[in-house]
């Protein structure tokens, strides 16, 4: 029986009881609330599923990041109570990083249990450092895949016309690159995180005041802090208080179904065992749209994502999709994508809705920040969306690490938003070329793209081949073929990055604002 992509996963204990039912409440804040649910490691169950009746998660990082000293052992001088609103992938890795620096971290949610969609997601070099680090690289390697190479191919024919090699990501950028179920990635981040916050469910926040500053929840509560950092996605309410204004969001044209697929099936398949036997992410490109599919979760699931022209979705990730008609959207492409497609019962479809950059991600009183998708959403084609919300979160962690007065926060603030923006809007950009690059349509614009990649594809298999380092062809319409790229975008260590500013002049910059509230 094919499992459809589910559109919320609780994080459940082995008998099947979520988190929330199994956590003391402690009185939190100033005043007693029957929601506070200060989470530590010792009251947290052992978690092993996440509502995949069929595969048990093997992700437990419980209590490990209390034995991985933070910042060289450095905690901040002064410590904040930071509000974090948003309790998905760049939230968690903000309360752990803020935690581990030494600050006090209460996490509000609007959602009454604690879950992530049912979908793949990639966990490139840039971030799997990071995990490393932090004491998550056993678990990521216990429910990844490590794959082999990109493959992208030609839609009706599956004629490979890209390759990129990337068995060899450890070597060349210091960190694997895996292949994960996004619940797995976010039950590490939530296991990280645990020890340094209280998170309140059921907690949605309706205000933002940044001068108290304070938020307001849907109860009439509210809380107050020292800093409110904004988590809260791509239909942010913290963004709007930053900005004065929403950031308007601008239709790209096209949505995507999303499914998992039992490996088994592919494997007891002749025609597609190859793509279970050899992990491969492999691409099938095609006018207006095209196909992703790769291996997570020890090779047990197949996870494909398909963008086609958009009709009338909804900007959401639970919202549920045709399968008849994605078949029916995808008719024409290989008998290879159409047999993954008949073992789809369900799929889930969202619309893909792009934002530029924003001007700031602080608001002038330096008491409101933003991280991850309520700054920077990405879209799909460049893989990074989640990755940009992790290395905020650890930019902004070893930053507020080194605070030690009230006057420093100002300089820090906007040293986090001078490291990060730039980086983020050049992903933007990368992935919003790649939707133009892949969707071209047939004719003498998709040959030239053909010809470009497969000349970069055949210097890629003669230096595997014969072990070579053939240094990858700068703007290759590839852009994982693309060696300037790939450094900037896999080699970057978030916490090398704020170890350069602070040499650079931070450190001087950082002092002196600390030295004026002492004359």
């Amino acid at each position: 029986m094919v499992r459809p992509a589910s559109p919320l996963l609780p994080i459940t204990s082995a008998q099947g009881i979520h988190i929330v039912s199994t956590i003391k409440p402690i009185n939190a804040i100033s005043s007693p609330h029957p929601l506070d649910l200060h989470i530590t490691a010792f009251a947290l169950p052992s978690l092993s599923a996440m509502a995949t009746s069929h595969t048990d998660s093997a992700v437990n990082v419980e209590g490990v990041s209390e034995h991985t000293p933070p910042y060289d052992g450095r905690k901040t001088e002064h410590p904040l109570h930071i509000l974090i609103i948003g309790c998905g992938m760049g939230g968690l890795a903000a309360a752990h990083c803020l935690g581990k620096a030494g600050h006090k971290v209460t996490v509000f949610e609007a959602a009454s249990a604690i879950g992530e969609v049912g979908a793949g997601i990639q966990v490139t070099p840039n971030v799997s450092r990071l995990l490393r680090r932090w004491g998550a690289g056993d678990a990521l390697e216990a429910v990844g895949v490590r794959p082999e190479a990109l493959v992208l191919r030609r839609y009706a024919t599956g004629e490979r016309v890209g390759y990129t090699r990337w068995s060899d990501m450890e070597d060349q950028y210091g960190a694997p690159y895996h292949h994960v179920h996004r619940a797995d990635l976010h039950k590490m981040l939530f296991d990280l995180a645990a020890p340094y916050m209280t998170l309140r469910l059921k907690a949605a926040v309706v205000s933002v005041d940044p001068d108290a500053p304070s938020i307001t929840l849907a109860s009439g509560e509210v809380v107050h802090g020292d800093l409110i950092l904004g988590a809260d996605g791509v239909k942010s309410l913290t963004q709007r208080v930053v900005l004065g204004h929403t950031n308007p969001a601008e239709p790209t044209g096209d949505a995507a179904y999303r499914a998992i697929i039992p490996s088994s099936l592919l494997a007891s398949d002749p025609e597609l065992k190859e793509l279970v036997d050899t992990p491969e992410m492999t691409g099938w490109m095609g006018p207006g749209r095209h196909v992703m599919g790769y291996n997570i979760r020890r090779k047990q699931e197949y996870n494909v994502v398909l963008l086609h022209p958009d009709d009338d979705s909804v900007e959401s990730w639970s919202a549920e999709g045709s399968a008849d008609k994605m078949r029916a959207d995808f008719a024409d492409y290989e008998p290879r994508v159409r047999k993954i497609l008949s073992f789809v019962t369900s799929t889930l479809k969202w619309r893909l809705m792009d934002r530029k950059p924003l001007q700031t991600w602080i608001h002038p009183s330096y008491r409101v920040v933003l991280l991850g998708d309520a700054c920077h959403p990405m879209l799909p084609y460049r893989a990074q969306g989640a990755a940009m919300a992790i290395e905020d979160a650890a930019v902004l962690g070893n930053l507020l690490s080194r605070l030690t007065s009230p006057t420093q926060l100002k300089p820090l603030l906007q040293a986090y938003e001078d490291l990060r923006l730039p980086r983020t809007a050049e992903t933007q950009r990368q992935s919003r070329l790649n939707q133009k690059i892949f969707h071209l349509p047939d004719g003498p614009e998709q040959e030239q793209r053909d010809a470009d990649m497969r000349r970069a594809a055949e210097a890629e298999l003669k230096r595997a081949a014969h072990e070579q380092r053939v240094h990858r062809e700068a703007g290759n319409a590839n852009q994982w073929a693309d060696e300037d790229k790939n450094v900037a975008q896999f080699g970057y260590d978030a916490d090398e990055a704020v170890e350069r500013w602070w040499k650079e002049g931070g450190e001087k910059l950082t002092n002196a604002a600390g030295a004026a509230i002492r004359t």
